[in-house]
C-alpha cells in the first residue's frame, strides 16, 4: 500500500514533551447521560474548560435530536458560545452532510467526521455501510474546505457486534481519509477493548500508509484507557481525545462507558514531565461541578483519589 501524498494542514501533533488533549465532555461526555444539560449550562461547562487552559474542545454533535437528544441544541450553543476565543478551536460532530451544512452555519473552526471501522456498528450508528459512510465523507471533506476537518474511525479496536476488528480494515479507511484530503484521523477505542500492544500496532500499521497526523480516542471501560493513551504519546500520537471527569459513553455502543478522564491524563502527562498546558486543579473543580448537574459522582480516579501530591504535601 502507498503512502498518501496528500498535502494536509498542520493541526498540531506530538514534539517532544508536549500533549494536547482535546476535550470531548461538552459532546462524548454529555451524550450518553440520562440527564439532559440545558443550553446555559453546557456553554458554562465550555467556559471553564476554556478557563483551565483547554484549546481543542468538542462542544456540539450535529445528529438527528431523535437519535441523540442531547444534542439538540448545537446551534444554540454555538450561538451563545460566539466566535472561538484566540488559541483556543470549537469542533462540531458530523454523520452527514445535512449535519456539514448545520455545522457550517455556525462558528465551528473544525469539523469531526465518524466512520465506524466494522459492518455492525456503522449501521447501527449510521444505517449503512462503512464503504458507504467513507464514500459520503470524501465528499463531505472536499466542501468542508474552509474549516479543519478530522476523521474519526470507531470501534478500531473492537466492535460490539462484530468483534475483534481487523488492522487492515482501519488502515483501508486511514488511507481513503488521508487520500480525500482529512487534516487528522482519530483511532477511536469505543468499546475500551484495546490494550498498549494494540495501540502501537495499530499506529505501526497506519504509518506505513499514510502521515497524516493521529489523535486517540480511548474509552476506559476496562481500565486500559490511560495504559492507552501512554502507548499512544509513545508511539508518536501527540492529541488525545478525553472527557472531563470521565463522562459519556457511546449511545450505540453497548456497555461502553466514558472516555478516558481528563484529569486522569493530566496526571500521566504532569508526572512523566509532559507539558499539556493545562490547569489540573481547573479541571478537577470543573469535573466536580459538572458531576452535581449531572446528579452522579464522576468515574474519574482522580476524581476518588485525589491529585498528588497534594498541595499540602509539596
Amino acid at each position: 500500500m502507498l503512502r498518501s501524498e496528500t498535502n494536509h494542514r498542520t493541526i498540531e501533533a506530538g514534539e517532544v514533551g508536549r500533549v494536547h488533549l482535546v476535550e470531548v465532555g461538552a459532546r462524548d461526555g454529555l451524550q450518553n447521560e440520562s440527564a439532559v444539560i440545558d443550553t446555559a449550562t453546557k456553554i458554562e461547562l465550555i467556559g471553564r474548560l476554556i478557563a483551565a487552559g483547554t484549546s481543542r474542545i468538542e462542544v456540539a454533535s450535529f445528529v438527528h435530536p431523535g437519535r441523540v437528544p442531547q444534542m439538540a441544541d448545537a446551534e444554540a450553543v454555538l450561538e451563545g458560545l460566539g466566535p472561538s476565543p484566540e488559541g483556543v478551536s470549537f469542533i462540531g460532530l458530523v454523520l452527514n452532510r445535512r449535519g456539514l451544512d448545520r455545522a457550517m452555519a455556525t462558528v465551528v473552526d473544525e469539523v469531526n467526521f465518524v466512520v465506524g471501522a466494522s459492518e455492525g456498528f456503522n449501521r447501527a450508528n449510521a444505517g449503512a455501510s462503512p464503504e458507504t459512510t467513507m464514500t459520503e465523507i470524501e465528499a463531505m471533506l472536499q466542501a468542508a474546505d474552509r474549516l479543519k476537518t478530522t476523521v474519526t474511525i470507531s470501534v478500531a479496536f473492537g466492535c460490539p457486534y462484530d468483534g475483534p476488528v481487523p488492522v487492515e480494515s482501519v488502515v483501508r479507511l486511514a488511507v481513503r481519509a488521508a487520500d480525500a484530503g482529512t487534516d487528522e484521523i482519530a483511532l477511536g477505542d469505543t468499546i475500551g477493548v484495546a490494550v498498549p500492544s494494540d495501540v502501537t500496532r495499530m499506529v505501526e500499521a497506519i504509518r506505513s500508509a499514510t502521515d497524516v497526523p493521529l489523535r486517540g480516542h480511548f474509552h476506559d471501560t476496562r481500565n486500559t484507557g490511560v495504559a492507552n493513551a501512554a502507548a499512544a504519546y509513545a508511539a508518536g500520537i501527540g492529541s488525545l481525545d478525553a472527557s472531563v471527569g470521565g463522562a459519556g459513553g457511546c449511545p450505540f455502543a453497548p456497555n461502553a462507558t466514558g472516555n478516558v478522564a481528563t484529569e486522569d491524563l493530566l496526571y500521566l502527562f504532569e508526572r512523566m514531565g509532559v507539558d499539556t498546558g493545562v490547569d489540573h486543579d481547573g479541571i478537577i473543580d470543573t469535573a466536580r461541578w459538572l458531576g452535581e448537574h449531572l446528579g452522579k459522582t464522576l468515574p474519574s480516579a482522580i476524581g476518588r483519589a485525589g491529585w498528588w501530591p497534594s498541595m499540602g504535601d509539596r
